[in-house]
């Protein structure tokens, strides 16, 4: 296929997205079913325009003023990929696959528009119904930080200290070129560009436990809750494991940790990582119908983790269509599942113990506001300073991403070049274990 047959494709995929409110993996797949001539460099390329124009959805539609499928594609074109009218011109011909030339408006558009006068939402590319709640979180850099998060993420390793150290992960990954990351100590990054990532499925240090895929933000989450070897820690929403995994590294094997999810599907897939990882001290708890499994840690917990259910505005950058998708009954949803978890987690922590909450949101109505509508029913409970959760956990640089809004740390692609993360540790009056 020609780069032109590249960017036909990619606007029929964008009307289909368009007509039928799917997730974009999902378009991307029929797609490919459907027309196997197509190989798997083709259908990459594919894959990277139309994740291009979901990124740049609102701005590059001002620019062509529609927001239909062509529209978004070719401002895409100009604000994702900083191609000139010329350029654009000559992949639209009409010839061969490639989409109808265009029109004199297009190319003026093209040539002339600008994002000057359009809003922040626009200019940051987030939902409309989002501006007022990114102004209250951002103020003025509210576009600043929407087009930090629509930008192309790196992908971000996190090395498995159990297995080894990262210097010699460095080694083990020295032909994909990775860095050590700016902020976490045991993570590495790969720049990626236009491309698609790493397989990482079939790297050695992958298979084998060296590494694990998790973004930097993610990472330093994990660290900031100071576990420690020895102690009894709970991971309340544990999913997939990948803080668990970490938490492990940090205790070094030794304590307990359990990791339970009221979905014993999400759990599936952390026994085969545990296995890969290492990590012994992990004991999985599934929910069995209307059993208590978690029964006996009551008042037992050094620390409980809550790796809240979300909105997920901090990972646009990774998830490009999940911002066009949200709706505002999901934030309702979510900040009620929120509130309760908090409540359940209460039971677990013991006198002098810690509750980390942690959040891959930008918005306050989950961050700060849910951990200061939770403190103010909970006096037993205590909120530690940026500075502190950063001194803890022996990174006193992060003591600069302090939330302004309240406790905790808030992170981000425009302040600290991870993906948008909040985490808050709160801590229970009595004896300090």
């Amino acid at each position: 296929m020609t780069p032109a047959a590249h960017v036909s494709a990619a606007i029929e995929i964008l009307d289909v997205l368009a007509r039928r409110r799917r997730p974009v993996a999902d378009a991307l797949k029929e797609w490919g079913v459907s027309h196997r001539f197509a190989g798997s460099k083709d259908r990459a390329a594919i894959a990277s325009l139309v994740f291009d124009a979901l990124r740049k959805a609102a701005s590059a539609s001002h620019v062509m003023g529609a927001d239909t499928p062509r529209a978004q594609m070719l401002g895409a074109l100009r604000e994702a990929r900083g191609m000139d009218a010329a350029a654009i011109s000559a992949l639209c011909t009409g010839e061969r696959h490639a989409p109808p030339p265009l029109s004199d408006d297009e190319r003026a558009r093209l040539e002339s528009a600008t994002l000057a006068d359009a809003p922040d939402h626009v200019r940051g590319d987030y939902p409309e119904w989002l501006a007022d709640r990114f102004a209250s979180a951002f103020g003025s850099r509210a576009a600043e930080e929407g087009a930090a998060l629509a930008a192309r993420a790196p992908v971000d390793l996190r090395v498995n200290i159990l297995k080894g150290s990262r210097d010699q992960a460095l080694e083990k990954l020295a032909h994909l070129s990775p860095a050590p990351t700016p902020l976490s100590p045991i993570g590495l990054r790969i720049e990626v560009g236009q491309g698609r990532g790493p397989a990482l499925t079939a790297e050695t240090a992958y298979v084998k436990g060296f590494v694990e895929p998790q973004d930097e933000a993610s990472q330093l989450a994990s660290l900031l809750c100071a576990a420690s070897p020895g102690e009894q820690v709970l991971d309340l929403c544990a999913g997939g494991g990948g803080k668990a995994l970490a938490l492990a590294g940090q205790m070094h094997n030794r304590g307990q940790l359990y990791a339970y999810d009221s979905d014993g599907r999400r759990l599936m897939p952390i026994h085969e990582r545990l296995e890969r990882a290492g990590a012994r001290n992990i004991q999985v708890r599934a929910p069995r119908g209307k059993a208590d499994v978690l029964a006996d840690l009551e008042g037992r917990c050094d620390l409980v983790l809550i790796d809240a259910p979300c909105t997920g505005t901090g990972t646009w950058r990774r998830h490009p269509d999940a911002k066009w998708r949200l709706a505002p009954g999901a934030l309702e949803l979510r900040l009620k599942e929120q509130a309760t978890l908090l409540e359940q987690a209460v039971r677990f922590v013991k006198p002098g113990g810690r509750l980390a909450y942690v959040t891959c949101s930008v918005l306050l109505e989950e961050d700060e506001e849910q951990i200061a509508v939770f403190l103010g029913s909970h006096s037993d409970f205590m909120a530690l300073s940026g500075a502190e959760m950063a001194e803890n956990a022996g990174l006193p640089e992060l003591a600069r991403y302090a939330s302004p809004h309240g406790p905790g740390l808030r992170l981000s692609p425009a302040t600290s070049g991870t993906d948008g993360f909040y985490v808050a540790l709160l801590q229970r009056s009595g004896p300090i274990p």
